[in-house]
């Protein structure tokens, strides 16, 4: 069993900041050999890939957040890390960490997902 907790959204003004953080349990889950990534989706709109972070600490970024958001990983607590800064409000998402094999991810887990909600 692989548990995926989320914490860490809310509601936020354009131009804020948050930091989303998804820490990791159970049995299932070797953390430090797993790629760990956030993926979001807005409502009418499929879920897309924001960032990842492979086991050797490689990321990569969708174009949209660039410069914006960096994804980090601690294995020694199990947690990775979303830091979401110059919020837009096309950034306005439910965001789940997955965790899963290789790059391109193979996504074997999900969390149960966070909001994030950015006003104009």
């Amino acid at each position: 069993q692989v548990q995926l907790v989320e914490s860490g959204g809310g509601l936020v003004q354009a131009g804020g900041s948050l930091r989303l953080s998804c820490a990791a349990s159970g049995s299932g889950i070797i953390f430090s050999i797993n790629t760990m990534g956030w993926y979001r989706q807005a409502p009418g709109k499929q879920r897309e890939l924001v960032a990842a972070v492979t086991s050797g600490g490689s990321t990569n970024y969708a174009d949209s957040v660039k410069g914006r958001f960096t994804i980090s990983r601690d294995n020694a607590k199990r947690t990775v890390y979303l830091q979401m800064n110059s919020l837009k409000p096309e950034d306005t998402a439910v965001y789940y960490c997955s965790s899963g094999l290789g790059s391109p991810m193979r996504i074997l887990s999900w969390g149960q997902g966070t909001q994030v909600t950015v006003s104009s």
